[in-house]
């Protein structure tokens, strides 16, 4: 089992009835799924851009991603509906556990001048999203296998009330969070 699966029953869950005062252990929030996202705006002149993002998010997350399309046609950016823009994937279960546990010990660490995520980054129904700029943060891609830096989105889904039970089965997770002030 994974050591962040483990730290989430063994700790969060006991730690969490008690903090937000829940009656039942089936009220205790959890991470239902893990969304990674790639905008790859250069795929309209370079078919290539889009499978090295699809290499780096296959590499990054254990699973292949699917490619999303534009749904409309705007014209200042050369793009038409139905043309591939971007990469997807939606991480559960074992998967999820394993990316969240490499994204938070090690990943995030190797970020340069890093200081913390935003605390603030919540959507007010406890789910967090998180902006990367590059994907060498991730030790198992290799500087010289990539052409271009790719940032990426991570929006971990809970199924918390409110965005404090969210920010508090985050933190007893480990995600290291910015000090206020």
């Amino acid at each position: 089992m994974n050591r962040l699966r483990e730290r989430y029953l063994n700790e969060a869950v006991s730690s969490l009835k008690e903090n937000l005062n829940l009656e039942n252990v089936m009220q205790v929030p959890r991470i239902e799924k893990v969304v990674v996202n790639v905008g790859v705006g250069e795929a309209l002149a370079d078919a290539k851009a889009l499978d090295e993002a699809v290499n780096d998010v296959t590499t990054m997350t254990g699973q292949r991603p699917i490619i999303t399309k534009s749904r409309k046609n705007i014209a200042n950016f050369k793009l038409r509906a139905g043309e591939p823009i971007g990469v997807r994937v939606t991480l559960r279960g074992k998967r999820m556990w394993a990316f969240l546990d490499r994204l938070i010990n090690v990943a995030l660490p190797r970020v340069r001048d890093f200081r913390g995520v935003s605390p603030n980054s919540f959507d007010g129904r406890g789910n967090y999203t998180l902006g990367l700029r590059e994907q060498l943060v991730f030790p198992e891609i290799s500087y010289d296998q990539v052409r271009h830096i790719r940032g990426f989105g991570v929006s971990i889904v809970t199924t918390a009330k409110d965005d404090e039970a969210g920010r508090e089965l985050l933190r007893i997770l480990g995600m290291p969070f910015k000090e206020e002030g």
